[in-house]
């Protein structure tokens, strides 16, 4: 998967590849949920430290 991604972006150190679908993800749910402008998506790893990114209307 490194080695895709790298054929794209180039990755620094600290930069965090997040992979997989959640339990409950939105599409599958009903009716549909999905993120919205002001939401919050975080990714934790222990020692390592908090991603926190904040959900924005494209534009």
């Amino acid at each position: 998967m490194i080695s895709y991604i790298t054929n794209w972006i180039p990755l620094k150190p600290g930069d965090c590849i997040a992979t997989g679908t959640p339990e409950g993800v939105g599409s599958r749910r009903t009716p549909p949920l999905f993120m919205q402008p002001g939401d919050v998506a975080e990714v934790e790893i222990e020692k390592i430290g908090l991603l926190r990114n904040n959900v924005v209307k494209e534009g």
